[in-house]
């Protein structure tokens, strides 16, 4: 019996600094991917604006950053306000990140 616990003592011993380790990556690779900026534009057209709920409905080529092919969406926007700059039918340049599992426009630009 005594053997048996000792393994099991050796066994979770040997196992905390694996876990550590693994947590310590997990954590740095997370910090990491959100510190990294969305700089990549991608083209789009403004399809429906829908203030109340904060979203805007978007056709867009594929969006790089999130690995993410054309097509039409309906994305939050980080701040109601850039809603106010944008109609349905305008051509628009847009960044969006994933942040809490949710994609969420964060900047647009007119594409003149």
């Amino acid at each position: 019996m005594k053997s048996y616990v000792y393994s099991l003592a050796l066994a979770l011993l040997l196992a905390v600094p694996f876990t550590l380790t693994t947590t310590h990556i997990t954590v740095a690779q997370a910090a990491e991917q959100k510190t990294a900026p969305a700089t990549i534009m991608t083209d789009g057209e403004v399809r429906r604006v829908d203030k109340d709920a904060k979203k805007i409905t978007i056709r867009h080529g594929p969006i790089q950053n999130l690995d993410m092919p054309a097509m039409t969406m309906v994305f939050q926007v980080k701040d109601a306000a850039m809603l106010d700059k944008v109609n349905p039918g305008d051509k628009i340049k847009f960044c969006a990140e994933k942040i809490a599992g949710a994609i969420i426009v964060t900047d647009i630009e007119s594409a003149k």
